[in-house]
């Protein structure tokens, strides 16, 4: 048995070494407990930390270092988030951010803020929360990550905030002397101001040779040479060339991921070949395709829970926001309908999912709903 052991990770050796022991009739109680301790620690539900740090990377986004309070961190796959659990003023509700530091340690973990027009979380942590502070989370999660099926020629498309889970990405090849991938980064941002981690990329690109950035800026100041405008299908074949054998990953607004999924298709890269950070519920949801015609943003709406309590219902407000803001708490974790923690059965009335929400078959069938990213666009009634 010690040699089938040999190359195994800690939990699988656990789960082996149980299953002998049930074989033969071991009393396996000790070594099930181990295998529980050590699940919980790599996978916890709930991390508490400290706010070390608070670092301005631009006029509008921060960086927050948060430690946490019992010990070392989970470890992580660059790429993934974790879901900062908040009550603001009597509110309880989370919001999804990527961990912008290297896996390569975890003494600590690091998320970037960017401000979003009328963010209440990100208004909170961005002008309240103060170094010493504490926050809470559920453990790190999500799949927007490489692996070794994808291949080595990578091409990163960030617009915004969507930089967060790649700069995690770069820095922990760079500090693991990962020589085998070759990136390119294409960074799409509004002006030279918005640009976040820009002297920490431009460094990156010095000192790791596999790294080429492609910085796009939409509205330059005068005198500006660099790329302009759009990430088109022509500036993608400027930055990295041929596209043929590059695996492509997308992180950014609604409006990018709109836009760059056509310019992708007439390079000729293939869907199969993209991937995309699950997208949280978009700002102005009327502006997207499927928008019912007569509903805008002055619409209000009745939501009835359980067949007890009436509330009011911004159309362009996610129905879990909503709901937390009336003091009703559902779990969730992704807010991009991802997860499926905040499933609701909906029993009466009509909303709205963006076309890129990926509800299950039998979720449409038997009629539940994502609130996270769910858009009241008639009276409706809700059990939960």
């Amino acid at each position: 048995m010690s040699n089938k052991l040999e190359g195994m990770n800690g939990i699988e050796k656990f789960r082996m070494q149980v299953e002998f022991a049930q074989l033969f009739n071991v009393d396996n109680r000790a070594a099930k407990g181990r295998l529980e301790e050590s699940v919980n620690k790599y996978h916890p539900n709930r991390i508490d930390y400290r706010v070390v740090e608070i670092r301005e990377q631009t006029s509008t986004a921060k960086t927050i270092r948060i430690a946490s309070v019992t010990g070392s961190l989970p470890p992580f796959v660059p790429g993934q988030y974790i879901n900062i659990l908040l009550d603001i003023n009597g509110v309880k509700t989370s919001r999804p951010y990527s961990i912008s530091s290297p896996s390569t340690q975890t003494a600590y973990y690091e998320i970037t803020v960017r401000e979003k027009a009328d963010g209440f979380v990100s208004h909170y942590l961005l002008n309240e929360l103060r170094v010493g502070d504490f926050l809470s989370s559920t453990g790190p999660d999500g799949h927007f990550y490489h692996y070794r099926i994808y291949g080595n020629h990578l091409v990163f498309i960030a617009g915004g905030s969507g930089i967060t889970p790649f700069m995690s990405m770069l820095q922990t090849y760079y500090e693991k002397h990962d020589t085998t991938k070759n990136i390119d980064l294409i960074y799409g941002c509004a002006n030279k101001d918005d640009i976040i981690f820009e002297s920490e990329l431009r460094k990156l690109e010095k000192v790791y040779p596999n790294f080429r950035l492609h910085l796009v800026i939409s509205d330059p100041d005068e005198g500006y040479d660099g790329l302009t405008g759009f990430i088109t299908a022509d500036i993608i074949r400027k930055s990295v060339g041929n596209v043929e054998g590059k695996a492509f990953f997308l992180c950014g607004p609604e409006a990018m991921y709109n836009f760059v999924t056509d310019e992708l298709k007439e390079v000729g890269v293939k869907d199969l070949h993209v991937r995309r950070e699950v997208q949280s519920a978009p700002s102005d949801p009327t502006k997207l395709i499927g928008w019912p015609q007569g509903v805008n943003k002055n619409s209000i709406f009745k939501v009835t829970i359980n067949n007890e309590k009436v509330i009011e219902a911004k159309a362009t407000e996610p129905l879990l926001n909503t709901l937390e803001r009336c003091g009703i708490t559902r779990e969730a974790k992704c807010r991009s309908g991802e997860c499926s923690l905040c499933r609701t059965k909906l029993t009466e009335g009509t909303v709205y999912h963006p076309s890129t929400v990926r509800l299950r078959k039998s979720d449409r069938q038997f009629g539940y709903i994502h609130p996270c990213v769910a858009y009241p666009v008639s009276d409706i009634k809700i059990n939960i």
